[in-house]
Formats: C-alpha cells, structure tokens, sequence
C-alpha cells in the first residue's frame, strides 16, 4: 500500500526509516479504542452529509469484522503502516474498497491518536478505581479483625507509642481514598474530545464534534484545534497519580518487609507469595513486596520521561509525542499487576499478636501518657514534657519500664504524680484513652471503619 503522503514525494521511505519510525509494535493495543472512534467519526461524516449513508454502513460493518478478526488473533499487524491508525485503514479498503479510503475526511493522524489515547485511559483508569476499591475492602477487613491488635507505633523507625494495628492499616485505606479521588478527578480531564481538531486547525467541512461526543461519552470537547491535538497533560496526570499511589505502595511493602524479617516478627508471608534461596535453604524472601517497592521507580521513571519529552516541544503536534504511549501503557501494567497480586497476597498474611504487643510495652512508649497525667494534674505541658523526660532516663540508667519504679521514685520527681499513675502505665489503657477524632483507640478504629466502609 501506498504511504498516505506518497504524492509529495519521489522516492520510497527507507526500510531502516519505517523500522525506526514504527509504533505498531506497542500502540496495537489501542485497536478497540480506533475502531471504536472511528465508527462514531464515519455516523457523523453520514449524518452531516458528508459521506453517503451507504458508504457509512459499508465502513462501520468493515470495522466491526477487522475487530472480530484481531479479537481472534487472524488479523496481521504490517511494519511497514507505521502504526494501529494505517494498519486499520488499509485493512478496511481492502476489504471494503474506495468506500473505505473515505474514513478519513476531516480528520488527522493527530487527533486520532489523541482520541485513542484519551478512550484507553478512560477505560483504564475507571477500571483502577473500581481495583482500588477492592483493595481497599482487604484492608478494612484486616482492620476490623484487628481493631484491638496493638503494636508499637513508630515514627524515625524508633518505638514512639503504642497504637492498634487496625489504626495503622486504616492510615493506607486513607491513603487509597486519596488516590482514588484523583483518578475520579482525573477522569474530568481525560474524559475530553480532541477529534475533529485534525491535525491543528479544525477542517472546512461541517463536521459536528457534539454529536461525536455523545456517540463516545464525551463530557467535554477540546475548544482549542491546536491544543486538542499537541498536549498530553492528561497523560502526564495519569502518570503523576500513577506515581503518587506507588509511592503509597512502595511505603506498605516496605513494612511488609521488615515486619517480617526475623528481627521485626510481626508478619509472617504466605509461601505461596514468597520465594526460598538456591544456596541457603533455611531463607523466606518477601520477593514481592521487594518487587513493588522495585517497580516504584519505574512508574517515577515513565512520568519523568514523558516530561521530558513535553517540555520543550513547539505547537502543535511533534513526532515526539510518539514516545507518550510506551510509558502509559508500561504504568498501567505496572498498576494493575502490583494491585492485584496484593489484593490476592494481603488477606493470607498472618500478623503475629503476641509479639506485637510484647514490643509495644517496650522503649518507654508510654512517656507521653505519663506527661499528659502531669498536664490533668495542673503542670504546663513543656514543664510535665521535662520531668517526664528525666523520669525516663532514670528509668533507663536502673534497665527498667515505666511501670516498674516505685511510687516514691515517681514522687521523687514530682509531687504530683499519685498512686493512679499505675493505672495509665498499661499499654492497652493508653490505647483505649485516645479517643479523639482519628485516634487510636478500638472504638475510633471502628467508626473510621464504618465511614470507609459507606464511601466505598
């Protein structure tokens, strides 16, 4: 076949060209959102009078038996048509004749593969709110399961105070919830009509872009022709939440693996998630919660590439903008392989109670509570923060807890503290004490629970 532009020039592209130009070999996999556009494109062209009513029915039905042909692997991608677009467009008029090389009036290249891009990433991320969900609800049920669970909260990777391990799970489905906002908000943006831009300044003929529009769900159209077809800010947005939920999972498998390394004990890893050594028999490696933290910088790695891309590129559209649909289609095979091998992992780990609330009561983790009774007792927090603080070192220069000193020890310091003090000095009681709005407390995990559990 003839390249599109054959008219203009005299001599053929060169193979060493077509190979270093193709991009048939990754964008093949937009195919349903191409005939999908172009089947809208070819009813309106019918409905403004543009094409015949009849040479419409022949392309949409030629297009629907392309599909059926590629969903049944019988249909051969070519090099040498460059991309999904021309691969389609010659299929379509060999099969269906001149009828078929009238499929692209008004329109371009450009604003074609804008609209399929825009048509994946639709179906993409609506698909990752509906998995995030999914994870989410892992998550919720681990928390309820473990509302009363209590282990050691942290903060520098030191023992801070202790907490329920239900309120430290429930602090990743926050997390989720914000991810989950964004792509919805995302969707506002991704969810816009470039087609009938063409390649940068609209067409001549009268075309009706609302009526595409409703055809493909359309929100919005693009006002801008220029625009429409030379950004990918909806892309790079994709790619930036991409990155931000990654980061959200990266800092979950990091604790994963140290939980459950030997030192921490909390976790133990199914074997089916998990991988030996071919020299130390006795090793239980968290491979894949090591891999996720790993992928993290491959999703940072796509969203800096096509920035870099971008950012330098004049109006409108540039060859460049080839390279924008290997790190969105790389992402979001990253996402949704991390999350669904995770919702599949989660629920079989097995959370260590016992160790979890031994570490808990150690470090001094109750040194807060014990400033806070001095605060009910009347004394100016700072001053209750200082004599707290030379309580613990006495606690440590004698190796022992809190709970272990002797009331005159405690009065020795001041004389405020009373015989009720040893009623606080429990790691349960302190957990049970905070109460406040997204506190740690059982009863609080469980209404931060119960309102997940709606928003989702």
């Amino acid at each position: 076949m003839k390249k599109p532009w054959a008219g203009r020039f005299k001599e053929k592209t060169a193979g060493s060209v077509e190979a270093f130009t193709e991009s048939i070999s990754f964008d093949w996999r937009l195919w349903p959102y191409d005939i999908q556009g172009s089947i809208a494109h070819a009813r309106m062209l019918a409905r403004q009078g543009i094409i015949s009513g009849d040479d419409a029915d022949k392309i949409i039905t030629g297009l629907q038996e392309i599909a059926s042909e590629i969903e049944a692997g019988k249909f051969r991608f070519r090099q040498d048509l460059e991309d999904i677009h021309m691969n389609i467009e010659a299929a379509l008029i060999k099969k269906i004749g001149p009828s078929g090389g009238k499929l692209h009036t008004a329109r371009s290249r450009n604003d074609q593969v804008a609209l399929d891009l825009r048509l994946y990433l639709r179906a993409e991320v609506e698909g990752f709110i509906k998995t995030i969900k999914k994870l989410q609800r892992v998550f919720l049920r681990l928390a309820q399961r473990h509302a009363d669970t209590i282990m050691p909260g942290y903060t520098h990777l030191q023992r801070a105070q202790p907490v329920t391990l239900g309120h430290h799970l429930l602090a990743y489905v926050e997390m989720f919830q914000r991810d989950r906002e964004r792509l919805q908000d995302a969707l506002k943006r991704i969810n816009t009509l470039p087609l009938g831009a063409c390649a940068l300044a609209g067409t001549t003929l009268p075309v009706d872009r609302a009526y595409v529009a409703r055809l493909l769900r359309f929100k919005r159209i693009a006002d801008n022709s220029m625009d429409a077809v030379s950004d990918r800010d909806f892309a790079l947005e994709f790619l930036s939440i991409g990155s931000i939920l990654m980061l959200h999972l990266s800092r979950m498998a990091e604790e994963l693996v140290l939980w459950s390394t030997e030192e921490f004990s909390f976790i133990e890893l199914p074997d089916a998630f998990t991988t030996g050594s071919s020299i130390m028999p006795q090793k239980k490696n968290p491979d894949v919660a090591e891999l996720i933290r790993g992928k993290t910088g491959r999703v940072y790695g796509a969203l800096l590439g096509l920035l870099t891309t971008m950012k330098a590129l004049p109006l409108a559209y540039n060859r460049d903008m080839q390279e924008d649909k290997l790190p969105v289609f790389d992402t979001v095979d990253t996402l949704n392989r991390v999350l669904t091998i995770l919702t599949e992992m989660l629920p079989k780990v097995k959370f260590n109670k016992k160790r979890m609330q031994e570490t808990a009561a150690g470090g001094y983790s109750l040194a807060t509570d014990l400033a806070e009774y001095l605060v009910e007792k009347g004394l100016p927090f700072r001053d209750a923060h200082e004599v707290t603080g030379r309580i613990v070192r006495h606690a440590i220069e004698r190796d022992s807890e809190l709970h272990e000193l002797t009331l005159d020890e405690f009065k020795g310091f001041s004389p405020l503290i009373g015989a009720d003090i040893f009623k606080l000095l429990t790691i349960e009681k302190a957990v049970k004490r905070r109460k406040s709005r997204g506190g740690t407390s059982p009863d609080e995990v469980r209404r931060q629970i119960d309102r997940l559990r709606k928003s989702l």
